[in-house]
């Protein structure tokens, strides 16, 4: 593998070229990227959640309006340069805040027209909501949505709808375009039961070939694997130039500080050398790419790097005013009832014991991934609780204010018991574990845990196992170490932070208990 630093100049200047074969250059392609916006329309924050007014003061980036600025100076300064320009999308426009929440996928739609994206890769959240709502996407995209290794052909909404691939011609140049999609979308998302995901090596392969043979002389794969699975076929599947990737959020960068890696990964393969490249997520850098081309359409050089996209750009009118509109309408959505309890579900107990809210919110994002064993949440994120009557989407926001995300992980026992005396030592905190999937006695005098058993596929309940690998749900604040939870950061097994919102998880459960009549059950029982 070869890894190369340049220094990004962006729109300011030339950018320095990295020499991949000799030979003169006669085609220049610049490749705008984006992946992983997870509908992040206004600016957010470093935890990604949406600024205030004094955003700005707080360290604020992206936002449509803005990104849309960057994608404009970047072609402008490409095209002066006398390159030709395509803006592709690596998938996960889906899910992240209210602007999906209540459009599913109309706001991501308009935009991306906006943009002028010119194809788009399946991610796994674009199933989120099911075959439906991605087929309704589909059809109305002007731009071609792909996937190779997604079998929808059984499916009655999507069949015929993703295509494995598609040639783009730009200024006489054929541009072979290639999706992938993670397998893991079968178990983590909502395909439904007609969706079949194919391993992606074969599948890449058989289209790199189809691409070839239709004129293609150049194959990019716009793939939703992860910068690791992306460097993986860069070595091993031959007549792939390029991986626009997305799926792992990782910022592949030279010019900003705590990137994953260089801007470009140059891999050598058994037919050449292919590029890798990725723009971490939320809008927060657009992705630039420059390849220099031979007369015969080999690549010869390459250059370019990840531009932040902070609120020093301004916003571009167009694509602000479409976010304005939606945005406006957003009191409305707050305003939707999601369900109903003849009761108020309050949060006070929450951090010293089992409480009924905390029940209903680990239970949901127990039942959200599939083969999951164990939910913990800490009782410091259930901010208010559930008012009696109608309970609207404003009031679970309000429960569950700061925007986390459904996370899975793998942990042995040994570490899952780790996990939760964790919590139990935080006794009094917003640290204290609610659960699901589980049970446990503690010592409140002590604050330890005794006890811990993990349901089983009959009901029952059997003793933690402490050598054995546990399928585990928690929220991404706790993942990443939050709250004291140094082990889901540290001996996680393939984590995954990016799953659905916990607010909307919740909202979902709400809707399909109602009316709620949550109890406490004993699962969090005391022994001195």
């Amino acid at each position: 593998m070869t890894l190369s630093r340049r220094l990004f100049l962006g729109a300011l200047g030339a950018l320095p070229m990295v020499r991949l074969a000799r030979g003169a250059t006669a085609h220049r392609l610049t490749i705008l990227h984006m992946n992983d916006f997870h509908s992040r329309h206004e600016p957010v924050d470093a935890a990604a959640l949406t600024c205030a007014p004094d955003g700005e003061r707080m360290g604020c980036f992206g936002g449509a309006a803005r990104l849309a600025s960057a994608i404009a100076a970047e072609r402008a300064a490409a095209e002066a340069a006398g390159r030709t320009v395509l803006l592709l999308d690596a998938g996960d426009q889906f899910q992240g805040s209210l602007f999906y929440t209540a459009w599913h996928g109309e706001a991501e739609l308009a935009v991306m027209h906006a943009l002028g994206t010119e194809a788009m890769a399946v991610g796994n959240h674009e199933f989120d909501n099911g075959p439906a709502v991605l087929s309704r996407f589909i059809r109305a995209a002007r731009f071609p949505v792909l996937s190779a290794n997604v079998d929808a052909a059984a499916d009655p909404d999507l069949a015929g709808l993703i295509r494995p691939h598609v040639v783009l011609e730009k200024a006489g140049l054929r541009i072979g375009v290639v999706g992938l999609t993670t397998p893991e979308t079968a178990v983590g998302s909502s395909p439904g039961p007609h969706v079949r995901f194919a391993e992606p090596g074969p599948t890449l392969a058989a289209s790199a070939a189809a691409l070839r043979a239709e004129g293609a002389r150049l194959v990019v794969a716009l793939s939703h694997l992860g910068v690791g699975a992306d460097l993986g076929l860069a070595g091993a599947v031959p007549g792939v130039d390029v991986f626009v990737g997305g799926h792992s959020h990782t910022l592949l960068s030279d010019s900003e500080a705590g990137a994953a890696g260089p801007a470009h990964q140059a891999v050598d393969g058994s037919a050449g050398q292919a590029v890798v490249v990725q723009a971490a997520c939320y809008g927060r850098y657009l992705g630039r790419l420059d390849l220099d081309l031979a007369a015969d359409f080999t690549p010869v050089a390459y250059g370019g790097d990840c531009r932040h996209v902070g609120l020093d750009l301004p916003e571009e009118p167009r694509v602000a005013a479409i976010v304005a509109g939606y945005a406006a309408q957003l009191g409305a959505v707050r305003s939707r009832v999601v369900g109903h309890a003849p009761e108020a579900i309050g949060n006070t107990g929450c951090r010293i014991g089992e409480c009924a809210l905390g029940d209903l919110v680990a239970e949901a994002m127990l039942a959200s991934v599939h083969g999951a064993e164990v939910a913990i949440t800490n009782a410091g994120g259930l901010r208010t609780g559930l008012p009696a009557g109608d309970i609207t989407l404003g009031d679970v926001l309000t429960a569950l204010p700061f925007g986390n995300t459904v996370a899975t992980l793998k942990l042995t026992g040994a570490d899952l018991r780790d996990a939760v005396a964790n919590g139990l030592a935080g006794a009094g905190r917003g640290a204290f574990p609610q659960i699901a999937g589980a049970r446990l006695t503690w010592n409140p005098l002590t604050k330890s845990l005794v006890s811990l058993a993990i349901r089983q596929a009959d009901g029952g309940f059997a003793p933690l196992d402490p050598a054995r690998v546990y399928t585990v749900v928690t929220n991404d604040f706790m993942r990443g170490g939050g709250d004291g939870y140094a082990v889901l950061r540290q001996r996680a097994i393939d984590p995954y932070d990016a799953g659905p919102g916990l607010d909307v998880t919740v909202a979902d459960a709400i809707t399909a208990a109602s009316p709620l009549r949550p109890r406490t059950d004993g699962r969090i029982a005391v022994r001195p």
